[in-house]
């Protein structure tokens, strides 16, 4: 049986390319929903249809062992809603990692770096609630880190000034301290990491919870006893929109997917 991987977009390629260091042998079916893209844009309830119906078509097609929602927004919105209409499959999310980034502070000062959609969710306000009481967080909503993401992981080149723009809210200061954590909470943004360190006003440590997802379905999925011998498949990639562009596609050939 397969993993399934499922993103707006590209960006949960940071998920699969952790979940596979950790299970190697599996077979893993990555799945865009690039003719939604991008989901922060999208009111609650179309979106919450529109993954049911989806996930009942792949579902049927693919009969995935696990399936990760490799989207903050997706999963802080519909997650509940896919696990009731689908109580027999099993979904593991993807949430901000506010409880770590409080935590782990030293100046109590810690922006979350999400999707609009993720931001005015209630769930992540209840995150807050709950872990993020002892500092000071404050959300920043990007409306283009997701868009600048495809198009470097697509060609290569980003607009650093652009990149800078879209964090520069999360750089505070107060009472003589700064922001000193920021929670990437969108699976496209690790691949812009080091533009954003790059453009940062001072250090801050970057919060990235793609291998934290990888090992919640590690723990979840069967043992595959081979561990040591070749892949007996190819991992295969499936995008609801128009067809893949050149860059695109050799953008999955580098990660070893074969387009549907």
């Amino acid at each position: 049986m397969s993993i399934l991987v499922f993103d707006s977009g590209i960006g949960g390629l940071s998920v699969l390319r952790e979940a596979r260091v950790l299970m190697p042998q599996k077979k893993y079916v990555y799945v865009a929903d690039n003719a939604a893209f991008p989901y922060g844009d999208w009111d609650e309830a179309p979106l919450k249809a529109r993954m049911i119906d989806l996930f009942g078509k792949l579902i049927e097609r693919f009969d995935p062992e696990i399936m990760v929602i490799a989207c903050n927004t997706a999963s802080t919105l519909g997650i509940a809603a896919l696990r009731e209409a689908y109580p027999d499959k099993t979904f593991v999310g993807t949430v901000p990692a506010i409880k770590p980034a409080a935590e782990r502070t030293r100046s109590g000062l810690v922006s979350v770096l999400a999707t609009p959609g993720t931001v005015k969710r209630q769930y992540t306000r209840q995150l807050i609630e709950e872990y993020g009481t002892s500092c000071e967080i404050r959300l920043v909503g990007s409306t283009r880190l997701a868009a600048l993401a495809e198009t470097y992981l697509r060609g290569g080149f980003t607009d650093e000034a652009a990149v800078a723009e879209e964090i520069a809210p999360c750089f505070y200061e107060h009472d003589g301290k700064r922001t000193d954590i920021v929670v990437l909470a969108c699976t496209h943004y690790p691949f812009l990491v080091n533009r954003m360190r790059k453009m940062a006003p001072w250090p801050v440590d970057w919060i990235d919870t793609s291998e934290a997802i990888a090992r919640r379905a590690a723990s979840l999925a069967e043992v595959v006893k081979d561990e040591a011998g070749e892949k007996p498949h190819r991992d295969e990639a499936l995008f609801t929109g128009d067809p893949v562009d050149a860059g695109t596609r050799n953008l999955l050939l580098g990660f070893g997917l074969r387009v549907l």
